[in-house]
């Protein structure tokens, strides 16, 4: 090969190298979330389907307001069966930690597990009276240090490390779950947003982007709760959680378990 032509190769090599040296490739993101079912879509779902924004949000509020509400105290036996350990019928299957631990255990002492009420109760001030204080779909089990860590704190990325914590952070204003179930708290606050909106002698509970919400009606923070919903999906423990509320005891699903691509159709 002529000197002249191995020199204009090499000039074109040396000038596409340092062009794709200049390019950033595009960061890695969660596939959008999609449905997991449309069992229910002719049937209980037939009124939301194909709308969207508050559209949407309005519709599945009326679906999913009627519901058999629970005393506080029947809780404790309907998380038994929720939340079992689908590797050990004796124990359930604790949240934020992700340890198993004997049903028997519920109390409140040190090593018990208790009711952890993913919307904290402070968020709208509703206590443990029948309606949003004992909605299954937003209570979990949860060691009772634990769930004391986490207290009223809002959801965001970041933090420090706990005993028991099964990955799960904390800082002074924000509460950041294991991300086994980062997905399932986005869905569970969500739900409580769109099931709670001030029109049965319950607070409007709303969704925001904010941390540090306290004893106001808002939960946080809402984009990082989006980005959890796409990052984690519905597994089969939560899917199968979802039925049987449905089946046993509610008789309402969690919508967002069922279509978590209905998270970005309203926010």
């Amino acid at each position: 090969m002529p000197a002249a032509r191995i020199r204009s190769w090499k000039t074109v090599a040396l000038a596409t190298s340092a062009v794709l040296v200049g390019l950033v490739l595009p960061t890695a993101t969660a596939t959008p979330a999609s449905a997991t079912t449309t069992a229910y879509d002719s049937t209980y779902y037939k009124n939301a389907i194909g709308k969207t924004g508050t559209s949407l949000k309005s519709s599945l509020h009326t679906i999913i307001s009627p519901q058999t509400k629970l005393s506080y105290s029947a809780v404790w036996e309907a998380l038994k069966v929720t939340d079992q350990d689908p590797n050990n019928s004796s124990n359930v299957k604790l949240l934020y930690s992700g340890i198993s631990r004997s049903k028997s255990l519920n109390g409140g002492n040190s090593g018990n597990w208790n009711r952890e009420h993913v919307w904290a109760q402070s968020h709208g001030d509703f206590g443990t009276s029948a309606g949003p204080g004992t909605d299954l779909h937003h209570l979990r089990p949860e060691d009772v240090t634990v769930n004391a860590i986490r207290g009223n704190l809002d959801f965001d990325n970041g933090g420090s490390s706990f005993t028991n914590s099964g990955g799960s952070l904390y800082d002074s204003n924000s509460f950041e779950p294991r991300d086994a179930v980062k997905g399932d708290v986005a869905r569970m606050i969500l739900y409580m947003a769109v099931r709670y909106e001030g029109d049965d002698g319950w607070p409007n509970l709303e969704p925001n982007d904010s941390v540090n919400n306290g004893g106001t009606r808002y939960h946080g923070r809402l984009s990082v709760l989006k980005a959890w919903n796409d990052e984690d999906p519905p597994d089969a423990f939560e899917e199968r959680r979802n039925q049987v509320i449905y089946d046993t005891y509610q008789k309402n699903r969690n919508p967002f378990i069922d279509h978590p691509e209905w998270v970005e159709a309203i926010w």
